[in-house]
């Protein structure tokens, strides 16, 4: 066997060796309301069920890689990405003012989660894409349906300068957060609903975990 062969076994087994033994992280995604103010609305809505279509289990939320794509440390979520969306939804109404109990709504929100996670490869970055739909609670009609997608990314993760978890973690936060409020604050959603009176509702809402 020549050196040079060796040398490339050598480091594919490395590799390997690596990707075998890549780490688990666990993560707490949070939703934390845009300054100046919501876009409110009527309280009308309750949230319903969300799924997971992302081809993938339902707790993970990511990658750290080398820059070969190596993965090293998995990430994962405390509570299933449906879940969290769900939550995510529910915060965001309930800040504009808009969530109320289930036996007093008039409209559902349910939907898919078609892709939810971050990944470091060079550039720590978040990918979200969901499916919202508003279902009239009276009649079981689908008066809405529409995918939102987010993004977000920083600069190149310069190796040696602490743990990349938090930041993914921000950035998919972050990512979740802007999909939901795009969706929320969609003024073709908002024209299918009936007009309804706010009555000085004031949020409950304070930024916390989903």
């Amino acid at each position: 066997m020549t050196s040079r062969r060796f040398l490339a076994l050598s480091g594919l087994a490395a590799v390997l060796g690596l990707a075998s033994c890549a780490s688990q992280s666990s993560i707490t995604l949070d939703y934390v309301p845009s300054p100046g103010g919501p876009l409110r609305g009527a309280p009308q809505f309750t949230i319903g069920a969300f799924a997971n279509k992302r081809g993938v289990d339902s707790l993970h939320l990511g990658t750290v890689k080398l820059p070969l794509g190596v993965p090293i440390e998995q990430l994962q979520s405390n509570s299933p990405v449906e879940t969290l969306t769900a939550n995510c939804f529910a915060h965001a109404m309930e800040y504009r003012g808009m969530l109320t109990d289930s036996d007093k709504a008039s409209y559902l929100i349910t939907g898919d989660v078609l892709d939810l996670q971050g990944e470091l490869l060079v550039h720590p970055y978040a990918n979200v894409r969901l499916r919202m739909n508003v279902v009239e609670m009276g009649s079981g009609r689908v008066l809405f349906s529409k995918v939102y997608k987010a993004e977000r990314q920083t600069t190149a993760y310069r190796p040696g300068s602490g743990s990349p978890v938090p930041i993914l973690r921000e950035l998919i936060s972050r990512a979740l957060q802007d999909a939901v409020d795009q969706a929320v604050d969609d003024p073709a959603m908002r024209s299918q609903v009936r007009p309804g009176s706010g009555g000085g509702y004031r949020p409950r809402y304070t930024p916390g975990m989903l």
